[in-house]
């Protein structure tokens, strides 16, 4: 027999966990391009750590004190990102990935990606002098430049890259197709004035916000990384809800949260945080189902949690011309109440299972965390006190990167050397291109869209198909949110859905925050619906869970942010600071109240309050959410009254079952 802290006890862990680490590996490779690239050894690996440094250094200036045309700047990171693309994404899955020199044919997609936006650069001011006319050369480029994008995109977002062709081919065969979707047909020429030497396709606000926002926070996140600031987030949790019933689960709500929205990407961030936090649940009592979608559900909504939001909120606050502090204060109630519900399913869940929390030798001591790594969050209090302060986002990150090295220096245990600077760079850079060629390709979408007008002649078809009413046309783009945000990044989501869905929701009278608020949260919940729901796809394979069950369980979880946006639509109160009109008692009132229905909606799915409910006491609690959450007092006191009824009802049941001593 051996005891807990033997030598063959941590041998079993080691290799446990190392196979665990495997299988998230495997299954985020299978689901993630960004994880299966290539390895170069010898000068070539060199040269690309080099490269990528000084392309992390060329976006960090011209995105704040150098001097570029946006358009200009746009061309440039179309070069860096195809060049990087066809170095280090394979041509397909079987390829060997550890190499000394790049294969020859990616070296000519690589000539032929910089020579074709290198002569854009060279030769799109002459063009707009002359109205926009170009000749059968330029035409030429811009069909090459087509060619090696769609390339770059089959390699980094296989199904968007198809999405964009169908997008493409509508230019030319929408033409046939019968009805208000139909169009009279585009030539070759005007399709690739659009797509390339417009600023409506792959050189739109796509990879515009691309070659800022997305890039340098994409950067802030990996030297936050570096910083130890994962390490903070994690000791920090346990300090908070280690000890409450589930602890272990809540610890990887919060942590998933904070992650999440730094780093934008659910996929990645289940495969990662997972591996420690999955296995942590399932030891506590949890079931395997119940652990992976819990990761799941966490990790989907930090992107659209602030304050950074994935860097979506900065492409949403592009799209509506506003700063972002307006957008980041919109999205803290929605962000709250998803995290509030699947916080209190964590909880519900532990009391009706009798789980308990960890041990407190196995809890960090609060004060201690905070002396040693409380350093570490100076860059996001400098990050949103600038951006609170006026400053523009772009200088706000690149400040806050600088501030993340010096917090870092404050103690010896959390220094940055320039090993990790360097390493920071590297993975800062690396990380923004699969989401960067996405956006270059999102431009074909946006560019038909623009192009055919097929925005508006949907929203038209919509409008005339049913009637004129919110909640049933938030429906059908709550439906075709989730449909084009499937197996999409966050980010790239986001904006297919809005190019479509927002001037139909706009058309009907909903604001146009409200709008696109709506769309985001539906493009992030995509990635926990089935049947394609990725995050639970990975989250279940570390769980070694039935992936349909984890994906409903998921659902189940976040069911307040799918219900959440309908309540939105009509009154806006919910998105802080969207309704002039709303006082702070009133906002302070409807935020209380719609908490109060969160829970009330969690305790019914979960089967507990006080104790175990019953079917009765469940169904009640269910009907009290929509009460809550509609913004209304005579809603509020119904909602009250009932939910009198319901706490009564359990007090006395638990002191009828209590046992007589």
């Amino acid at each position: 027999m051996t005891t807990k802290d033997s030598p063959s006890t941590v041998d079993e862990n080691s290799v446990r966990d190392e196979a665990l680490d495997q299988t998230a590996r495997a299954l985020l490779e299978e689901t993630d391009t960004d994880s299966r690239i290539r390895t170069y050894k010898g000068k070539t690996g060199i040269a690309i750590t080099v490269l990528l440094c000084i392309w992390t250094a060329f976006q960090l200036w011209f995105s704040t004190f150098g001097v570029i045309s946006a358009v200009n700047l746009r061309a440039f990171h179309c070069m860096f990102l195809l060049l990087f693309t066809f170095l280090l994404y394979p041509a397909h899955k079987k390829e060997n990935r550890i190499r000394r020199i790049p294969p020859v044919y990616d070296i000519v997609l690589i000539l032929l990606a910089v020579g074709a936006f290198a002569y854009f650069v060279i030769t799109y001011t002459a063009i707009t002098r002359t109205g926009g006319r170009v000749n059968s050369q330029q035409l030429c480029v811009a069909a090459l430049a087509l060619i090696v994008v769609f390339e770059a995109a089959r390699r980094t977002s296989p199904n968007l890259a198809i999405l964009a062709a169908i997008f493409l081919a509508y230019n030319f065969f929408g033409q046939w197709i019968p009805g208000q979707l139909g169009h009279n047909g585009f030539t070759l020429k005007r399709v690739l004035i659009t797509q390339f030497w417009g600023t409506q396709g792959i050189l739109g606000v796509g990879i515009g916000v691309s070659a800022t926002y997305i890039f340098l926070f994409v950067v802030f996140g990996a030297f936050l990384k570096y910083s130890g600031f994962s390490k903070f987030i994690n000791d920090f949790s346990l300090t908070l809800v280690g000890q409450t019933p589930g602890g272990p689960a809540k610890v990887a709500v919060l942590a998933s949260a904070l992650m999440g929205m730094i780093n934008g990407s659910a996929v990645a961030n289940v495969a990662t945080t997972g591996t420690i936090t999955i296995p942590l649940m399932k030891r506590t009592g949890y079931k395997a189902e119940f652990a992976g979608a819990v990761e799941a559900t966490a990790s989907t909504g930090g992107q659209f949690c602030p304050p950074i939001m994935g860097a979506v909120g900065f492409v949403m606050a592009e799209f509506l011309n506003m700063s972002y502090t307006k957008v980041l204060v919109a999205a803290i109630l929605p962000a709250f109440l998803y995290y509030l519900g699947i916080l209190m399913s964590v909880h519900f869940e532990a009391k009706r299972l009798g789980l308990s929390g960890l041990s407190k030798e196995n809890i960090p001591d609060a004060l201690k965390v905070i002396k040693e790594q409380g350093h570490l969050v100076l860059p996001l209090v400098v990050l949103i006190a600038m951006m609170m302060a006026g400053f523009t986002p772009l200088l706000a990150a690149v400040i806050a990167i600088f501030v993340t090295i010096g917090a870092s220096w404050l103690r010896k245990e959390t220094r940055m050397t320039w090993d990790k600077i360097l390493a920071a760079c590297v993975e800062g850079a690396r990380g923004a291109i699969g989401v960067g060629v996405s956006c270059v390709i999102i431009g074909v979408i946006i560019g038909t869209v623009t192009l055919t007008s097929l925005g508006l002649n949907m929203g038209h078809l919509i409008l005339q198909t049913v009637p004129k009413n919110i909640y049933i046309t938030g429906f059908l783009v709550m439906i075709m949110s989730t449909i084009l945000g499937m197996g999409v990044p966050g980010v790239a989501a986001y904006v297919i859905v809005q190019a479509v869905a927002v001037p139909v929701l706009i058309k009907v009278g909903i604001m146009p925050l409200a709008a696109h608020m709506f769309c985001l949260i539906y493009a992030c919940l995509s990635n926990i619906t089935p049947p394609v729901a990725i995050s639970c796809y990975v989250a279940a394979g570390i769980a070694r869970s039935n992936q349909l069950k984890t994906g409903l369980i998921a659902v189940r979880l976040g069911l307040i942010g799918f219900l959440m946006p309908f309540f939105f639509l009509g009154n806006p109160i919910l998105l802080i600071g969207a309704d002039p009109s709303a006082s702070v008692a009133m906002t302070l009132w409807t935020s209380l109240t719609a908490s109060i229905g969160t829970i009330a909606l969690v305790a019914g799915l979960e089967g507990w309050l006080i104790e175990k409910t019953n079917l009765i006491q469940r169904l009640l609690l269910i009907a009290l959410a929509p009460l809550f959450l509609y913004p209304g007092l005579h809603t509020d006191y119904i909602g009250f009254a009932i939910l009198a009824i319901v706490v009564i009802w359990q007090i006395l049941s638990v002191k009828i079952h209590r046992p007589v001593v």
